[in-house]
């Protein structure tokens, strides 16, 4: 896996076709959405709402762009209605699986938080995903290193990994094999292509 997160031998798995960029990939990193009974475009997550799926990268300029070129209308073949701040919207929606994941992670005995635990789960070569928040302070995160071969996420902020701790606000996790792993690594991967990059959140709007 790599330091942003997406495993980097995973090419395997259904592919699907972005309707904004045109490029083929592994659906894990693309946003399916569906067109509502009234028309509305709305995301689906978790690819289990029921009508034919349109597909989009995980990515804001690419989301922006279906939804201000009327791209969802011409693939639908039908007028929709595209909720304002779409991306803004998914980003929100993903980010809050993540923290659930990682949240589930915990109580399966599999993730630590806390610059001590974490510094020892490292040592113990047991961590598979060194998490840090965003917004922590870059000398006290400096100072923890991605395992190698491992993944780092990077664009939680501390109170988003908090929730998932059970706390105010957290800067430092990390994660172990097995378990719910593999679906963390993807989700933040899916949502860092919403964020400008490792810790810097895009357009925050006060958030």
């Amino acid at each position: 896996m790599g330091r942003g997160g997406q495993p980097k031998d995973r090419t395997d798995g259904p592919e699907r076709k972005c309707i904004a960029t045109g490029e083929v990939q592994p659906k894990h990193g693309l946003i399916r959405f569906v067109i509502g009974p009234e028309g509305q475009v709305a995301p689906d997550l978790a690819e289990k709402l029921p009508g034919r799926g349109i597909w989009v990268a995980a990515d804001r300029a690419a989301l922006d762009k279906a939804a201000n070129k009327g791209l969802f209308a011409r693939v639908a073949r039908q007028p929709v209605q595209v909720p304002e701040g779409l991306a803004d919207q998914v980003e929100a929606l993903l980010a809050q699986r993540v923290v659930n994941l990682i949240s589930l992670a915990r109580k399966g005995g599999r993730a630590v938080s806390g610059y001590e635990k974490v510094k020892d789960m490292l040592a113990r070569e047991e961590a598979r995903v060194l998490i840090q928040a965003s917004d922590g302070s870059e000398r006290g995160k400096s100072k923890l290193s991605t395992p190698y071969g491992g993944s780092f996420i990077g664009w939680l902020t501390a109170a988003e990994l908090g929730r998932a701790f059970g706390r105010q606000t957290t800067i430092h996790a990390a994660l172990g094999a097995g378990g719910l792993l593999q679906r963390v690594v993807e989700e933040a991967a899916r949502l860092k292509g919403l964020r400008v990059s490792d810790g810097e959140i895009a357009r925050r709007k006060g958030k």
